[in-house]
């Protein structure tokens, strides 16, 4: 259950994608836009989807986190557009038989998100600059 969507995303609607019948626990990873970055007031965040392969590149770290550990269900969902501080970008959810793997695999997801980048980023300051990572 992988999504990229431009609409405000529910922590708790994530959750219910992900649980199952033969799971002990759901853990989960909520990232928020943060007031700082760069040591700069932050105004707004924008992601973009901007070469249509963000969901695929998503789908990848679910794949490898299911070959990684024994769990029932992987749901990752990503905002995409412009966001203010205070806004969820990010939701991971993990089912599994057990919290230690839930936990271990809810780290890597995050580890490879920032590795992996799936959108173009691009952070406006209250200064008036902007930084963009792609």
């Amino acid at each position: 259950m992988i999504q990229i969507t431009d609409k405000p995303i529910s922590p708790e609607m994530v959750v219910n994608k992900a649980r199952t019948s033969d799971s002990g626990c759901v853990v989960t990873y909520v990232g928020l836009i943060r007031d700082n970055s760069r040591g700069k007031a932050v105004l707004t965040v924008e992601y973009e989807d901007t070469d249509g392969q963000a969901e695929a590149r998503l789908g990848e770290i679910a794949a490898e986190i299911k070959q990684k550990w024994p769990v029932n269900n992987v749901a990752i969902y990503h905002r995409v557009g412009k966001l203010k501080v205070g806004d969820i970008n990010l939701v991971v959810a993990i089912a599994a038989a057990h919290r230690g793997e839930g936990l271990e695999a809810v780290q890597f997801a995050i580890d490879r998100f920032k590795e992996k980048l799936p959108t173009a980023k691009r952070e406006a300051y209250q200064d008036g600059s902007v930084w963009t990572g792609e």
